[in-house]
């Protein structure tokens, strides 16, 4: 994503802005009719070559470099602050709930007219488990796996804008520039390449945090467990839950799709004004971080599901072994509403994660433009 993409206004290049008929302007001739996504209708150039110097501006690949670098940095701060988040979904999303307790429930009205008692079980909730583990493993549990975590948050966040940025550079030339195809499809071409090279590292980071050991014991450190699934299951054993995360491309599909969407129309309200103000304010990032909050939390509530099956992959020695084996499972033993468990603490810790990895990218990219 560069800074470009916020200024959305096709404008032409027309004949009569060129000093003399069928002179060339550097390299572009007087037939020429190109649309410039890089200028708003109200920043129209005072010269043609204003015009190219605009339309072959990019960012050099030291600015892009820094830019992911910052980006890679503010995840890694959102990781650190979320990790009691992550562990409480990962908690809730797993088929063995330490305060899973038999309830009983009388069903009056039989044929011989007395009372039917059948067990149940009931989920605990957020607070719950949260009691839970403090009381029983202590408040450093919550951090369970922010070692694999911080070791994969920077290339995974690099890796993931590297290929969205150059996928989408490509896909422009092939069709309608920053169309919603181009954003969907440069998403989830970038989600493929970052799943399929940190699964192995996101797989240890979800054992780590469905271990429960009591106060005092011995934990596993990173390298541990990755031993022991290696041992256990083999190299096969750390892509457990991939083919989940490769369904769960529709959440980041989405989530740009709609990001896109609104970043277009800001642009568009912004520059709709003839007496708009071209300087970037600070209120445009917060527009910009609401728009990422908005897509992440919409994207987040529809794509939910797969999260719950690939933590229920992930689990050692389950009974889940494929993706829809999985999800046939869950929905016979635990009804479908087992598919949304820990939503909210997902909710609580992407959406502003989400908009402050976003909101920086843009406020870097503009940032480093500007100082060109």
């Amino acid at each position: 994503m560069h800074i470009q993409d916020l200024k959305l206004f096709p404008i032409s290049v027309q004949p009569q802005s060129f000093p003399k008929t069928g002179q060339a302007v550097q390299g572009v001739s007087i037939s020429d009719t190109r649309t410039v996504h890089c200028l708003p209708q109200s920043e129209l150039p005072l010269t043609s070559k204003h015009v190219v110097d605009k339309v072959s501006e990019k960012p050099s690949k030291g600015c892009e470099k820094l830019t992911f670098f910052m980006v890679t940095c503010s995840g890694t701060v959102g990781a650190i602050v979320t990790c009691p988040l992550e562990v409480l979904k990962t908690r809730l999303q797993s088929s063995g709930l330490a305060l899973r307790r038999p309830i009983f429930q009388m069903h009056l009205g039989t044929l011989s007219g007395t009372g039917v008692i059948r067990p149940g079980t009931v989920t605990p909730g957020l607070l719950q488990v949260l009691r839970s583990i403090l009381e029983k493993e202590g408040p450093r549990s919550l951090f369970r796996g922010l070692g694999p975590n911080l070791v994969g948050v920077a290339p995974s966040r690099a890796i993931y804008f590297a290929v969205y940025s150059k996928s989408k550079e490509v896909l422009n030339r092939m069709f309608s520039p920053n169309s919603g195809p181009v954003h969907m499809s440069a998403a989830g071409f970038a989600a493929f390449v970052t799943n399929s090279t940190m699964n192995p590292i996101w797989m240890v980071k979800t054992r780590m945090q469905l271990e429960k050991k009591a106060r005092g014991e011995k934990k596993m450190n990173a390298l541990q467990c990755a031993r022991y699934v290696y041992k256990s299951e083999g190299i096969r054993g750390f892509y457990r839950g991939l083919t989940a995360s490769y369904a769960g491309i529709s959440e980041t599909m989405i989530c740009f799709l709609i990001y896109e969407s609104l970043k277009k129309r800001l642009a568009e309200s912004r520059y709709s004004s003839p007496n708009s103000n071209l300087e970037k304010r600070a209120s445009d990032f917060l527009g910009l971080m609401l728009a990422a909050a908005f897509s992440k939390g919409c994207a987040s509530c529809i794509a939910y599901p797969h999260e719950v099956i690939r933590t229920r992959l992930r689990e050692e020695g389950s009974k889940y072994k494929y993706f829809f084996q999985t999800g046939r499972l869950i929905a016979v033993e635990e009804g479908y509403a087992a598919f949304y468990r820990g939503l909210i603490p997902q909710l609580i810790r992407q959406i502003p994660n989400t908009a402050i990895v976003l909101s920086t990218y843009e406020l870097l990219v503009h940032l480093l433009g500007e100082s060109k």
